[in-house]
């Protein structure tokens, strides 16, 4: 794989970590800056809107400049809202500075995605994609726990600083190696053309599924807390080893998405769809088993990221002829889902610790009938008509 592969997924790795770390960061930023927890919490939801909205938005308005261009701009945009935020005296500032750091970060990802499958040969783009995202991945292993460790040891302020740093030596390694070519004249398609492109009915069914993977994966992550210590009866330190699992599985899909999903989405979908949604459920059956709960943490999550990652790579294929946009659907697509998920899940939350498990597998379920229903309609929604990639 390029070289230039490894600098975006530092910039993914430290904008991953920003996006997750606040779940361990909410009560102390409540006290600090004397406010409710549940008024804290909006920042969570500002951060996941702002990655739906700003994916299209951020991605239409860079289309014209270069690639390492958009990148730097909004890696750079990216620090400066995560230095403005630890520094922020006030809620309404940290609010404005999280919407910020959530456009920069769609914008990134979404330019990022498109690089990535542009610096590799036109079969080869999951792989890219596989390196691209482990940076996420392995935000949920280290960079999550280990912001919030420095959150604990010197204040929320310190977590929102080293994102910050993090984002420069990214910088640096875009700079010297991401070419610096602007879109030739006739190379990129008109917005309307490629908007048009991307509302091709295929494209919107793999875009559906991978939301629903992705809405199913997060459904049962934002709530797994409660699951670790209500149902299982373990101590708050095992929610840090659960993440950690959790954070493990993901990395280890990926990385088998990377290998299968240029050559076997296909097969991909058609054994992990069914393995998944025996995955979810499972779990919620065997809570009350903590050495189980804890094995069976890693088994959905990872087959999640298999699915979820294949699915994506096939919109990057599929959307080849609106190479600016393409990237911004499909970060548009995940985001969508890693908010729908938990959305759904809190309401299941009265009672028992379990519901959002259950949603997880609901979710897949839907997920599989309408793959099922579309078949005689799109015969190959993850493949060419011919099997081509």
């Amino acid at each position: 794989m390029p070289l230039a592969l490894y600098p975006l997924a530092l910039a993914v790795f430290a904008m991953g970590t920003s996006e997750f770390m606040l779940a361990g960061l909410v009560p102390d930023i409540a006290s600090g800056l004397g406010v409710t927890v549940g008024t804290a919490g909006l920042l969570t939801s500002a951060f996941a809107i702002g990655m739906v909205v700003g994916a299209p938005l951020m991605a239409a308005l860079a289309r014209d400049r270069s690639g390492r261009a958009a990148l730097l701009g909004f890696l750079l945009l990216c620090a400066a809202a995560h230095a403005v935020g630890a520094v922020a005296t006030g809620f309404p500032v940290l609010f404005a500075s999280r919407v910020v750091a959530a456009l920069a970060h769609a914008g990134f990802l979404a330019v990022a995605l498109t690089t990535a499958a542009a610096l590799v040969p036109p079969d080869r783009k999951g792989r890219a994609l596989a390196v691209l995202l482990s940076g996420t991945t392995v935000a949920t292993i280290v960079g999550v726990p280990a912001g919030s460790l420095l959150g604990t040891l010197l204040g929320w302020r310190a977590a929102f600083w080293a994102v910050a740093v993090l984002c420069l030596p990214a910088a640096a390694g875009i700079l010297r190696s991401i070419p610096g070519r602007r879109p030739e004249s006739g190379t990129a398609r008109a917005l309307g053309a490629e908007l048009a492109r991307l509302r091709r009915p295929r494209l919107l069914l793999v875009m559906l599924l991978g939301a629903l993977v992705n809405a199913a994966t997060f459904a049962s992550f934002t709530f797994l807390a409660p699951v670790v210590t209500g149902t299982a009866g373990l101590g708050e330190l095992w929610i840090s080893v659960a993440l950690v699992l959790f954070g493990a599985g993901s990395l280890a899909g990926v990385g088998v998405a990377g290998r299968l999903s240029d050559r076997r989405p296909g097969l991909v979908v058609a054994a992990g769809g069914p393995l998944l949604l025996t995955c979810w459920p499972a779990p919620a059956l065997l809570a009350h088993r903590p050495v189980t709960l804890l094995t069976l943490v890693f088994v959905p999550v990872a087959l999640s990221f298999v699915l979820g990652s294949t699915l994506i790579t096939r919109v990057l294929y599929k959307a080849a002829h609106a190479p600016t946009m393409a990237g911004s659907y499909a970060t548009a697509a995940l985001n969508t889902g890693a908010a729908g998920g938990p959305l759904l899940a809190s309401a299941t939350l009265t009672g028992t610790d379990l519901g959002p498990l259950w949603v997880s597998g609901a979710l897949v379920v839907l997920a599989l009938l309408i793959a099922l229903r579309s078949a005689p309609w799109h015969p190959s929604p993850l493949t060419g008509a011919r099997g081509q990639p």
